[in-house]
Order: C-alpha cells, then structure tokens, then sequence
C-alpha cells in the first residue's frame, strides 16, 4: 500500500491521523542516563567476609589433620599466611578508587576501614611469622634462634620477611601518634611501599603448599592478584590522566570568603561528564611550585555549572594556605568525584543539613540542589562567631527563593549552653525525627552531632555523616 492511499485511509479517523502526524514531527527523546552502580556498605562487608570464608575453605580442604606439634604450628602458619595475603589485597581493593564502592560507602568509611583493616592484617603477618618459626624450630628440634638463621636460608622466606618489614613500616607511620609528626609526602612514599610488599608476599605464596598445591589454585590466587593490580593501575593512574588532558582545568578566579578562606573557581571542557553530584569531593592537585606533589581533598561547594567548578577553602596548613596565592591560569588535576554524601541517601521528604566550620561547603551544594518545597528543607550552619561564617549571603538566597529554613547557631564551643544538644535541636526542628540529617563538620562536633540526634530521637540509618580527620 502506498503512502497516499494510508493516509487516505487514516483520514477516516481523524484522532488517530492527528496523533501520528504528531509523533512524526516530535523530536526523539533524550536517553535517560543510567543511574550510577553504587555498593552499599552491607554488600562490602558481606563481599569481604565471604571471600575470607572461601580463603579459609581453601586452607581447610588442604589441610592434614596431625597431633604432631610441628605440624599443628605449621597449619596455624599456612592459615594465617592465606589470610594475611588476601587481606593485603583488601586493602589495596579499598583504596583502589573504584567509583561504584566510592559512591555507594563513602571515602571516609573507606578510609576507616582500611586502617581497621590493616591492624587485622599485620597481626595476621606477624602470627603467620611466628607460628611458622615456631613450626621449623618444632620440626628440626632447635631453638627459635637457630630457626630464624636456618630459615633465613631459603630465598623465598627471605623475600617475605622483606616485605612483612615493609608492611610493619607502612603500620608504624600510620599510626596517630606517629603521623601527627611525619610530613604528609613523607608519610605517603611510605606508604607506597605497601605495594612491593604486596608483590614480595604475593611471590612467597606462590611458593607455599597452600597456593601452589594446584594449578586451579594458582591460577585462581594469580587471577586475583592481577584483577586488584587493573583496577589500581586504571583508577589510580589511568583514569587521572584521561580526566586531565579531557577537561583541561585551569583556576580563573580565587576570592576571599572570609577570614583565612577563600574560594577556588576553575574551568574546564565537558565537566557534566564527570557527573558530579553535591555533596562531593575530588583531590586537586595544583600544578604550581609547593603544591603539585599533593592531592588535597576538597569538597564542592556549589554545583557544576556552566563548565566550571568551585571549592572553598580554610588555611589550616601549609598546603592550604598555598591556595590562596593560586594564580589565574594555574594548571589543575582533579581526580574525582568521590564521597557519598548525596541525595541518593535521602529516604524521608524533609531533610535537615547540619554544618560545622568549613563542613558548611558541601551543605551549601546540598542546600541548594536537593528536590523539596519551602519547609522541606533546613540547614543548621554552626561557626564560633558571626564573623566566621562562609558563603552565609549566598545560603540567605537560597533560603529566599527555596522557602528553606536557615538558622546560624553561633558561640563557644564550650559554653554552658550547647546549641547542639537534643532538645535545642528539637527546639528549632519540631519534628527532628521526621527527617532524613546529612551531617558534615570538625570531627569532634560531628561525633557529638551524631549523638545528639540519635538522643533526639533520629535513627541512625537517617542520620548520613562524612568526616575526615586529615
């Protein structure tokens, strides 16, 4: 049939003549873009838990029951040797950068459980250490010296007890106390050493009964091993790289804000492409004389618009005092975005923001981007004076044209009179455990916060915090 004679036919019904005229002359429709994979942390915790029990079957399946004492140190060692590797490669899994775990747990929890972790696993080192010198010593009928120097001898232990070194080294400067003292480059070349002890560990495995009893389980253990290398070769290195020469940033405007703030606004091609949400953070890295050797974390403090991207920063240290003297053209390298503390934790309609200090930034992106009508949302900003609040005439706007609540809850953090305590709190929100709270502040006034609105009556899976102690 021709299309003449179709539309011939069609004229007979107008409504559906005029429907399809209608829907050839629309415009294709834009594909909606998918949302973002993001790992809960319940998934994470259930992933590593599951694989550690895998880990451990594999052990069981291999191992020989004995009453025989060498043996017995000998099987505890083959254990805590498989747990101790895999758990090496968790730690580099963490700290891989992988968008869907970033977005979906949070860089702070991520943080935290990498330092949980690795305690985990450097105990596990040191008892597989023991227990296998202890084994030795059992089996040849000597003392723990004479095990230690005959041991010594095989070039495969060698190896391991190099990189069990590198790894204790990597926990020693870690710790709080001893990070405090160490300059943060310092702290972090050491901490690259992580990866060569893991390839020491990895080459002593391959060595022991327990990974090289099958080929299967070689080249299981070698698939592993190389999977968590791609994704810290790509999303470490790659990616960064990629993300410069495409968005080509440079600063073209740094303005005061405040006392020892200021705001950092740079411009790029094709930002929308990073799709970053408020409530974000990427690492900048400044390419000017004392500042490109580090990756500083800032969060956004407004939402990409028109190709450009704007942080706001406090001089609380060398590198962040640095920023302020940033010039107009200076080249940027933001690896990003990272963080979850984003609309997609939203559960309830109403949703209260609670800043502290400079934790006001990504609160401000929130303030201004989460979906809601006047009364649905209200921000709590707290700041030791007047005189210390940042971007406050850009929150009255929004607050004006949104409708939003804004209250500034100023003084002393040690005054008698706490205006985060629970019932202040409710005092200025009457139906506090109605909403969804994104808290982001000073550690001390973060933890306290959180405390006080579990008080309040807000369960703790509405309560959305992330707080980095740097």
């Amino acid at each position: 049939m021709t299309t003449e004679a179709a539309e011939s036919r069609l004229s007979a019904y107008p409504a559906l003549s005029a429907y399809l005229r209608q829907r050839r002359r629309r415009p294709p429709a834009a594909a909606t873009p998918a949302a973002p994979v993001r790992v809960t942390p319940a998934a994470l915790r259930g992933g590593i838990l599951g694989a550690a029990l895998a880990v451990t079957a594999l052990w069981a399946v291999q191992a020989e029951p004995s009453a025989r004492l060498d043996v017995v140190f000998a099987t505890g060692a083959h254990l805590t040797g498989l747990l101790a590797g895999y758990g090496v490669l968790v730690m580099l899994f963490l700290m891989a950068r992988v968008p869907a775990i970033e977005h979906g747990v949070g860089a702070d929890r991520l943080a935290r459980l990498h330092v949980l972790g690795g305690r985990h696993v450097l105990i596990l080192c040191l008892g597989h250490a023991l227990l296998a010198l202890c084994g030795y010593a059992a089996h040849a009928d000597t003392d723990l010296v004479g095990a230690t120097l005959g041991l010594l001898g095989y070039p495969g232990l060698a190896l391991a007890v190099v990189g069990t070194s590198l790894l204790v080294a990597v926990g020693v400067t870690s710790a709080r106390a001893v990070r405090r003292r160490v300059p943060h480059e310092t702290w972090r070349a050491v901490h690259l050493l992580t990866y060569l002890g893991a390839a020491l560990a990895f080459v002593h495995q391959l060595a022991g009964p327990d990974v090289a009893g099958g080929v299967l389980t070689v080249w299981l253990w070698s698939l592993l091993h190389a999977g968590v290398a791609v994704l810290l070769v790509w999303y470490r290195v790659v990616v960064p790289v990629r993300q410069a020469l495409r968005h080509s940033l440079r600063v073209i405007d740094v303005r005061d804000e405040g006392p020892g703030v200021v705001s950092v606004v740079m411009q790029g091609i094709g930002l929308d492409e990073l799709r970053a949400e408020a409530g974000q953070f990427f690492r900048w890295r400044f390419l000017r004389r004392g500042l490109w050797r580090t990756a500083l974390p800032f969060s956004l403090s407004a939402p990409v618009r028109d190709d450009t991207l704007r942080i706001t920063v406090k001089a609380i240290g060398d590198h962040t005092r640095r920023v302020r003297r940033l010039k107009r053209g200076t080249r940027v390298l933001a690896t990003g975005p990272f963080g979850a503390l984003t609309a997609h934790r939203r559960t309830k309609r109403k949703v209260l923001l609670l800043a502290g200090g400079i934790g006001i930034t990504p609160m401000r992106a929130l303030f201004e981007t989460l979906p809601g009508g006047p009364g649905d949302i209200t921000l709590l900003y707290r700041a030791g004076s007047a005189e210390q609040l940042v971007l406050w005439e850009e929150l009255e706007e929004i607050a004006r044209s949104r409708g939003a609540g804004l209250h500034y809850l100023l003084g002393r953090s040690d005054a008698a009179f706490d205006p985060l305590a629970p019932q202040a709190l409710r005092n200025l929100v009457p139906d506090l455990a109605e909403h969804d709270v994104y808290v982001c502040g000073p550690p001390g006034m973060a933890a306290g916060a959180v405390a006080a609105l579990e008080r309040g009556g807000v369960p703790r899976e509405r309560i959305h915090a992330e707080c980095f102690a740097f």
